[in-house]
């Protein structure tokens, strides 16, 4: 893909029943799912409002972190980006490997075993699943990660660790109490999330939060779904609420969106 060297251009859930999970995102954000047309393979391409916004696919009957949420970033060498990892005290847990017609990839962690894919697309458009929300009104963003989020036990270790291998910039913040401080990241000129240190009831990791039009009509979708919140809507800066879900497999996500005042009908 065309991204610069760092940009996230994937997002992918891996699911004991993605059946379910279809029909359970379907539901709470309007996704529809495709078949990806991968020989031999039941991945699904996730579209809101016909573009698209991520992947699904069963998880491996040997991965023990249960169901998740993973994301990939664009780099320029996917050899030397995984091995960079691994020398930096991380790991690999897939080695490079290339499918045809989508592109080479690895999946590693970092040294405090987080996992990503680093990815080298082949197709030659620039991946947009990741949105710059611009307000509350940003139909554009609806469905589509605009927020990525690392919980870590050593968020100046990982500032470091991501700045040396993928050339994210740590730049801003807002003070969050006893939790530290939560430290903005950039890359390719652009803000696309946070780090910050252990979150008690919180596993280390990545959190992708969706764009939502309502926060609270998603957060009853979400409940109606089977979901829980594992967070009520919080206010944000800039005047939106997010939360932080659980689907019915287990997978962590977040929602971000605004509070919007409804009259309701007395009869």
């Amino acid at each position: 893909m065309a991204n610069t060297h760092g940009e996230w251009i994937w997002f992918e859930l891996l699911t004991s029943d993605p059946d379910a999970a279809q029909t359970f995102y379907g539901e709470v954000l309007g996704w529809t799912a495709r078949p990806s047309g991968m020989p031999g393979i039941d991945y699904r391409l996730l579209h809101a409002a016909g573009e698209q916004v991520g992947g699904l696919m069963r998880m491996p009957a040997d991965m023990d972190t249960g169901p998740v949420w993973l994301g990939y970033v664009a780099v320029d060498d996917v050899d030397t980006s995984a091995r960079a990892f691994a020398d930096a005290g991380g790991a690999i847990h897939m080695p490079p490997t290339t499918l045809d017609g989508v592109g080479r990839m690895a999946m590693v962690t970092d040294p405090q075993g987080v996992a990503l894919h680093v990815m080298r697309g082949a197709s030659d458009e620039t991946s947009t699943v990741l949105r710059q929300c611009m307000g509350a009104a940003d139909d554009n963003a609806l469905g589509h990660v605009v927020w990525c989020e690392l919980t870590t036990p050593d968020p100046d270790a990982a500032i470091g660790f991501y700045a040396g291998r993928l050339g994210w910039r740590q730049e801003g913040g807002v003070p969050m109490g006893d939790l530290g401080e939560y430290r903005f990241l950039h890359a390719a000129g652009h803000c696309f999330g946070a780090v910050m240190g252990p979150v008690p009831g919180s596993d280390r990791g990545w959190l992708f939060y969706f764009h939502v039009a309502d926060i609270d009509r998603a957060r009853d979708r979400l409940l109606a779904a089977g979901g829980d919140a594992l967070q009520e809507p919080m206010e944000i800066p800039g005047g939106q609420y997010s939360l932080v879900a659980r689907d019915p497999q287990g997978a962590r996500f977040g929602l971000v969106g605004p509070r919007i005042a409804h009259t309701e009908d007395p009869s």
